[in-house]
């Protein structure tokens, strides 16, 4: 865990921002598939999905929506912080080969329940595919490990 970086709620200021970025790939989607269960044909099968509105196949939502957690648990805030809540709203699919942007932005603090909240997106090619709000513990100075 040397790589990650970790901030305690003290570090943490509205309006600080945090990005993770990342290709969506067949094994992307072959992985999470197995991981979830979630093995439906729109995301597995490319005859099955050319028949559906989105004709062709897209990645899971979650899988993208995952990317957040992923700046949460290992930039901003980082290691030893703990989801509360998560909303999100799919706008767009995602499919292999797009580019995921998926950034988060302090907008409320609240030192005495150790609680922050993130407005999160992510975006493909500039335009947002999912939006949402995230709530996340981060530990404060004196109960964060050394």
């Amino acid at each position: 865990m040397n790589d990650l970086q970790t901030n305690c709620i003290e570090d943490l200021a509205i309006g600080m921002e945090s990005f993770y970025e990342r290709e969506v790939t067949e094994r992307d989607i072959q992985l999470f598939a197995e991981v979830s269960g979630d093995h439906n044909p729109v995301h597995m099968d490319e005859a099955y999905a050319a028949g559906t509105f989105f004709r062709g196949r897209i990645a899971h939502g979650i899988l993208s929506a995952s990317f957040i957690s992923t700046v949460l648990g290992t930039q901003m805030p980082g290691p030893g912080s703990i989801y509360v809540s998560q909303t999100l709203n799919f706008l767009a699919p995602v499919r292999i080969g797009d580019h995921v942007r998926a950034s988060v932005t302090i907008v409320d603090i609240d030192l005495s329940r150790a609680r922050v909240k993130f407005n999160c997106v992510c975006e493909v090619g500039g335009k947002p595919v999912v939006k949402g709000e995230a709530v996340v513990f981060v530990p404060s100075r004196g109960s964060a490990r050394d």
